[in-house]
């Protein structure tokens, strides 16, 4: 059975094709499908005059035909697109509810035939859906801030300039913006890294004359170690530059730089205004000619969007909001991740710097300037600082030598000393009297004395150090000879005598037991 529009449609296709307009307007405006707009221009072409046909048309009321048209894409099966629109129309503002709460068109359908009694087809719903998503975007939403609350900022593509060997190096373009007044900030830099950034955005502070409570960036590895829209994780320098000046700094969601919109236009407006087809014969002459066009022509300007003066508007409002500057700047040092070696120290510019031995083998921060080297553990508590050192020097530190890896000479004669004076009083006086006589020599003598612990008491040592002094001799070989001879003297046995006048002899004995036995 042929497929037929209803009555205004077919009057509708006749008037506007009359206008102009082409097929598809038509059936973007009817909310039919083209074929059919296509099939009834023909039948007007062959007879302007013939009359429409009072036949009741396909999906009217009274009508079951759900055939699709003669040369239609859709389903035989399937509503036709004109009608199963127009049936979905009704429930419009219950399609968009559904849509704005992530619903895709199966469950909209299915919601719509056991909420509202819908009785067209899924590929309706479908399609309707289709229609409201490609037409109905959502426009993004600007966000304004109070005066003093937020600074973005961002990096571009600089111009090329010669380093101090003649080589023509890329440069890359600073630009901090405030979002209230849009007083702007530029720097060119060479490198995109923590202390860079660092040193770029406090030049922007002191250049403004105050810090605003947030400072909005992207997620730039120089600054996020891991991104995350709700709790990145920061550089660890990057937090400790945020303590110092009092700020907040708020990573844009991975992926979305609108959320910096105004400085991603400034980081446009720099490169298009400022440099673009210049060039410069250095890296200061490129930040001078910078500071001189935003004093001149950046803060001069009438806001596009604000419509307001920058200068005057950042003076009159914005800079009394901002939160004055620390009385220093943030000390500039470096910072890395070291693994502490095995003969416990971390290497810092081919210097060597000792760790506490319960650190052996693990990593830890270092913060290092030309003045001092600053060692931290993994919660950013400082663990030890060492004064810096030249390279292939090394600085230790008496607290982190194990006690059993110190050697006794390493500790000095004096606690050598001390401790020969628990062998007792004769052993100190020889102790001290090999000292005066030999000098350095002698700790390795006491060593020696000290050592002998292991063998004799130290009675036997006291009384050989007595005989010794007596004889002024302060070696120890003379000390281990006396021991060994107190030794041998000690061990020596008497030898057997059969014959001797205070002796019985054999018979005696046994004379005299046998009378004791029996009673003689």
């Amino acid at each position: 059975m042929a497929y037929q529009l209803g009555m205004d449609k077919i009057l509708s296709i006749q008037q506007l094709h009359a206008s102009g307009m082409s097929e598809r307007g038509i059936a973007l405006a009817l909310e039919v499908s083209r074929n059919a707009v296509r099939r009834h221009l023909s039948e007007i072409g062959a007879n302007d005059t013939k009359a429409p046909t009072g036949k009741a048309p396909t999906g009217s009321e009274g009508s079951n035909d759900t055939t699709a048209p003669t040369g239609s894409d859709e389903p035989a099966n399937h509503v036709a697109e004109g009608v199963s629109r127009s049936r979905c129309e009704p429930f419009r503002d219950v399609v968009l509810s559904k849509l704005e709460q992530g619903l895709d068109a199966q469950r909209i359908y299915q919601d719509l035939v056991e909420e509202n009694g819908f009785e067209g087809k899924y590929w309706s719903v479908r399609r309707f859906v289709k229609r409201l998503g490609t037409s109905r975007e959502l426009p993004f939403r600007r966000i304004e801030v109070d005066p003093g609350w937020e600074l973005q900022v961002d990096f571009g593509a600089g111009r090329p300039c010669p380093d101090h060997t003649g080589t023509l190096r890329k440069t890359h373009v600073f630009r901090a913006v405030l979002s209230y007044s849009r007083k702007g900030y530029t720097e060119a830099v060479t490198r995109l890294t923590t202390e860079s950034f660092i040193r770029s955005l406090e030049n922007a502070f002191w250049r403004l004359g105050g810090v605003p409570k947030t400072v909005v960036f992207d997620n730039a590895k120089c600054v996020v170690l891991k991104a995350d829209w709700y709790d990145p994780e920061l550089h660890p320098k990057i937090n400790e530059f945020c303590k110092h000046y009092g700020f907040v700094l708020l990573p844009t969601r991975p992926a979305t730089p609108r959320h910096k919109g105004k400085v991603e236009r400034g980081v446009d407006y720099v490169q298009e205004n400022a440099l673009k087809g210049r060039t410069f014969e250095s890296l200061a002459q490129q930040n001078s000619h910078l500071d001189h066009w935003e004093k001149t022509v950046a803060d001069t300007r009438i806001h596009g969007t604000t419509k307001k003066h920058v200068g005057v508007a950042f003076e009159s409002t914005e800079k009394p909001c901002l939160k004055p500057l620390p009385k220093d700047r943030f000390p500039f040092y470096h910072e890395e991740q070291r693994k502490v070696s095995r003969d416990g120290h971390i290497a810092i510019e081919r210097a060597y710097y000792s760790v506490p031995p319960e650190y052996l083998g693990h990593d830890v921060w270092v913060r290092w300037n030309s003045q001092t080297v600053r060692i931290l553990n993994q919660r950013m508590e400082s663990i030890t600082v060492h004064c810096t050192k030249p390279a292939g020097r090394f600085s230790t530190l008496n607290e982190h030598i194990h006690p059993s890896k110190t050697h006794m000479i390493e500790r000095g004669l004096e606690y050598t000393l001390r401790k020969v004076r628990f062998l007792g009083p004769h052993a100190a006086r020889w102790a001290e009297a090999t000292i005066e006589a030999r000098g350095i020599p002698a700790a390795r003598v006491l060593q020696g004395l000290l050592s002998l612990t292991k063998k004799y008491q130290t009675e036997q040592i006291d009384r050989a150090c007595d005989t010794a002094w007596r004889s002024q001799a302060f070696n120890y070989r003379v000390i281990k000879r006396l021991l060994e001879n107190q030794t041998a003297a000690q061990q020596q046995t008497m030898e057997f005598v059969g014959d001797h006048p205070i002796i019985r002899s054999v018979s005696e004995y046994s004379d005299f037991i046998q009378r004791s036995l029996h009673g003689d």
